[in-house]
């Protein structure tokens, strides 16, 4: 549902297939969407829907099996160019040749609690950061954080950063002001409570977050509440680097999982539980993170581990109304499988060469990497600098990255053919007239 709300907002042409008719209903009646009732494997049902027209198929039921048939249908019947499969089961992950045109022509594989797992693991090596996403293949960073009183940046303008990191480039993408988007000027100022997105090259983020924000200090106890999917691949992800203990309420896979994790200590029993996290030293902890299958244990574990002294808890929290909730104080991070999915999913639906992007802010905001083609004849934006480019209001370019250097873009910085160009849109809705700023002219061959 949450996937067809973005998608629609977009004023994508979409079918939506599902067994449940009232579920259907339900979004049929805020949505500008069709809907057909069926099994979304079934070549009839997939003809019935449109599949012989469509651009793409974007499979995501619950069964990873009805996801890879529906592929395989959509291909071999309606050859329909873009087929996109959800598979959670590491079963057939572990098999990446099984997903190829000869064998399931599946385009892209999504895997929600990978994303999450990943999403997670970066905030876990970022201290300090509410939000750390990729651009150009891990190169560049794009980070949140929240100014604090007394902090480094609060009360200076943003023209004043160059001077306080010499030798280190970065831009502030955006900035929220008590829910509020504020275009950055070089005039400025940060306040107390901001949260500061800032782009800079990966290997710079650190000294850059110093600038903004006193670092927290290094990671180096964590605590996982769960052990299913994303709290094993957490664990088996970070047990290298960090001193990690995962709690499982249930024995039989609290045994298995000792059995797979090399350096976790794994304990059975329940994250809810004061007596276990106080002989667990959860007072000693630097990052409690709760990623059942539950919301709701997840957030109750984490606001009592919070009470209990751990310096940071997060939550895994499937519900969007959930999330803006608890992200107002009683849980530090709240973490979204359905948010990291729709990014995964945006850079296959944008019109031009949109190689990344990333949804923020509730959807509301997005942050994507374009890929410049063309010449000053042809394209809106290559042999252009920054300044002579008509963005829409509350777009910035933020960065480029040119082969293996990444430049970080000011007024005068000149976009050439083969640049990826990174942009923050402040307001999602004008993401239709980026895309057109980016599309190359008739002319070009």
């Amino acid at each position: 549902m949450t996937v067809a709300e973005n998608l629609a907002s977009e004023a994508n042409d979409i079918t939506i297939v599902d067994l449940d008719p009232e579920r259907l209903r339900a979004l049929q009646d805020h949505l500008d969407i069709r809907a057909i009732t069926g099994h979304a494997s079934h070549p009839d049902v997939l003809r019935k829907a449109g599949a012989e027209d469509a651009d793409l198929v974007l499979a995501v039921t619950n069964s990873d099996e009805t996801n890879m048939i529906a592929c395989q249908v959509a291909y071999t019947l309606f050859q329909t160019p873009t087929k996109i499969a959800r598979v959670r089961s590491v079963e057939y992950l572990n098999y990446p040749r099984l997903f190829c045109q000869e064998a399931l022509p599946v385009d892209v594989l999504i895997s929600p609690e990978q994303l999450a797992t990943d999403s997670i693991q970066r905030l876990i090596e970022t201290p300090g950061a509410l939000q750390v996403l990729d651009f150009a293949d891990g190169r560049v960073r794009l980070v949140a954080v929240k100014a604090y009183h007394g902090g480094p940046l609060v009360g200076h303008a943003l023209h004043e950063l160059p001077a306080r990191m010499p030798g280190i480039d970065t831009r502030v993408a955006a900035i929220f002001r008590h829910g509020r988007a504020i275009v950055p000027e070089g005039d400025t100022v940060i306040e107390a409570d901001d949260e500061v997105f800032f782009i800079a090259a990966t290997e710079h983020i650190h000294r850059v977050m110093g600038e903004l924000r006193k670092l927290d200090r290094p990671v180096r106890r964590v605590i996982l509440a769960g052990g299913g999917n994303i709290g094993r691949r957490l664990a088996s992800g970070l047990e290298s680097n960090f001193n990690v203990k995962l709690i499982e309420r249930d024995a039989e896979s609290a045994r298995a999982l000792s059995e797979v994790l090399n350096k976790t200590i794994v304990l059975q029993g329940d994250a809810a539980d004061e007596d276990l996290m106080r002989e667990e030293n959860i007072d000693n902890t630097d990052v409690f993170c709760a990623v059942t299958n539950d919301d709701q244990i997840n957030i109750l574990s984490a606001m009592l581990a919070k009470r209990m002294g751990a310096r940071k808890v997060m939550s895994l929290i499937n519900r969007g109304a959930y999330v803006d909730l608890v992200q107002s104080g009683i849980v530090d991070i709240a973490i979204s499988p359905q948010q990291t999915t729709i990014s995964s999913l945006l850079a296959h639906v944008r019109r031009a060469d949109v190689v990344v992007a990333h949804s923020l802010r509730r959807g509301a905001a997005e942050a994507i990497e374009a890929v410049a083609h063309g010449d000053s004849n042809t394209s809106k934006v290559v042999g252009r600098t920054v300044e002579q480019i008509k963005l829409p209001p509350g777009t910035t370019i933020d960065a480029l990255v040119r082969g293996d250097k990444v430049i970080i873009a000011h007024h005068d910085t000149r976009i050439e053919a083969g640049d990826h160009v990174i942009l923050f849109l402040i307001d999602k809705k004008y993401v239709t007239e980026v895309e057109k700023i980016f599309q190359v002219g008739v002319t070009f061959l």
